[in-house]
């Protein structure tokens, strides 16, 4: 959430954690299994908090000393209430993501590790992953997932030890450097298992639309270029979208996610949902970079806090099979879309026939046409919101891949959905594709609302009237 010490004198001091440093990586050719069967769409959340995001208290009389973790400094929910509340709300999957603070890594060893086992044993039918809300040297945050593997647990300390900003003690002004993230990302990258990184609320320093602040889109390729099978995306949606000034929060912090220095729009980061903006002019590089939703689930809205529940009103859903190897490498490789409110629950795409996947490329032969079918499945479950959640139109959204820096991203075509839902609530369109040379990429996006671009979100204003989702692209090429 936020860089920064806190001090709660509130709350008990966990139990004095070790100081043994990690010796290096463990390294493991054997990953989770795959489970085998069909692929499905499998709704998860990779931002979540627990009492493990510690606050920190120092010792007046021992300055010197390393601070002491207080267990719920920033999030009282437990590992298994997290879970539970997920389950509640439709997930698949999950990824518990405390984030540091000094020598965090052996607390996030010692005594959260066994909380995740025991919740992978409280509730079986979710998928839970071991993870971090990395401090990343040299900006803010960003989710850190670890393979379900014998070495998931000794990694992560490894790179929390090595290489997390706030983990050193004395702090170190060293660690917290852009070409220490690098460095970071490259060891990732030589990991076997890898983990997988992305970015979180990427713009949320940013003080106006396209001024960047810790995080800008050329350091996002750089982090591709250093580890492209770890370094693959960012939130699309960032959570605390339940911010609400009513709640005490001062006027920034009662923007939806917490975007004090420009908005959000309908809820989505300003990288993702400017129409040829940060995203799209890395789309139009060719770039596998990917975008996802998270709730930074660290006090409900119920409780005074900014946020939903996992999978409340958020979700990340992936084309996998119900294997955390499987759903990793969907994450990798793009076969993700996000929505809120459960706006849309299953995507299948079509080209002249032939079904394709989200983050896929596929190659048609030159000069001739061909459609692009669309069925979007409706909601399904529990979404928790009281307004209006069905679709009003959907946008297919075109933009050429070509020279860097150039984009030609437009709406290509938006069709009403007055007259085109199933009697199920499921959605068929049929689109045209324009004839074309070289590459282009197609992705989609609708809403509830009537906005045709997503309007600047306000404080106060109701996140569950204004729904969204967004797919990843897909590529075609003229052979």
């Amino acid at each position: 959430m936020r860089k920064g010490i806190f001090v709660s004198p509130l709350l008990a001091i966990a139990a004095l954690i070790l100081a043994t440093a990690a010796s290096g990586p463990q390294v493991s050719g054997v990953g989770a299994s795959r489970k085998g069967g069909a692929r499905e769409w499998l709704a998860g959340d990779h931002h979540v908090h627990s009492e493990f995001s510690a606050g920190w208290q120092l010792d007046p009389a021992h300055p010197e000393a390393p601070p002491k973790p207080v267990l719920g400094g920033d999030s009282r929910h437990t590992g298994l209430q997290n879970a539970q509340m997920a389950r509640r709300f439709g997930l698949d999957w999950m990824v518990a993501t405390d984030h540091g603070g000094p020598r965090h890594s052996e607390l996030n060893y010692r005594i959260a590790w066994p909380v995740i086992e025991d919740v992978r044993k409280a509730v079986p039918d979710l998928i839970v992953f071991y993870g971090l809300e990395f401090d990343t040297p040299g900006g803010e945050h960003a989710t850190l997932i670890m393979p379900r593997d014998p070495s998931e647990r000794e990694n992560l300390r490894w790179i929390e030890a090595g290489y997390a900003e706030r983990d050193a003690w004395p702090a170190d002004p060293s660690r917290d450097t852009k070409p220490r993230m690098l460095e970071a990302l490259r060891m990732m990258e030589g990991l076997t298992p890898r983990p997988v990184l992305l970015a979180n609320h990427p713009s949320r320093t940013a003080t106006g639309l396209g001024l960047w602040g810790l995080h800008d889109p050329q350091e996002f390729r750089r982090w591709m270029d250093a580890a492209p099978h770890v370094a693959v995306g960012m939130e699309g949606i960032p959570g605390h979208q339940a911010a609400m000034p009513e709640n005490g929060n001062d006027a920034a912090h009662g923007s939806r996610g917490l975007y004090g220095g420009y908005p959000t729009m309908g809820g989505f980061d300003q990288m993702t949902a400017t129409l040829g903006g940060a995203w799209d002019a890395m789309l139009s590089e060719g770039l596998h970079w990917w975008i996802t939703a998270g709730s930074d689930s660290h006090g409900h809205v119920s409780e005074g806090g900014a946020d939903f529940w996992p999978g409340e009103y958020a979700k990340t859903w992936v084309h996998a099979q119900r294997d955390p190897a499987d759903i990793l490498d969907g994450l990798r490789k793009g076969r993700v879309f996000v929505s809120t409110g459960n706006l849309v629950t299953g995507v299948s795409l079509s080209v002249a026939g032939k079904p394709v996947e989200l983050g896929s490329t596929t190659a048609l032969p030159a000069n001739v046409p061909a459609v692009l079918t669309i069925e979007l499945a409706g909601a399904a479950g529990e979404s928790g919101m009281a307004a209006d959640d069905v679709l009003d139109h959907v946008d297919v959204i075109v933009g050429s891949v070509g020279a860097a820096g150039r984009t030609d991203t437009q709406v290509a075509r938006r069709f009403s959905l007055s007259r085109a839902r199933g009697k199920s609530g499921n959605v068929t369109l049929d689109y045209r594709i324009p004839d074309f040379t070289g590459k282009i990429y197609l992705r989609l996006r609708g809403t509830n609302t009537r906005q045709g671009e997503p309007d600047v979100d306000v404080p106060g204003e109701d996140p569950r009237a204004d729904l969204w989702f967004y797919t990843n692209p897909i590529f075609l090429a003229r052979e």
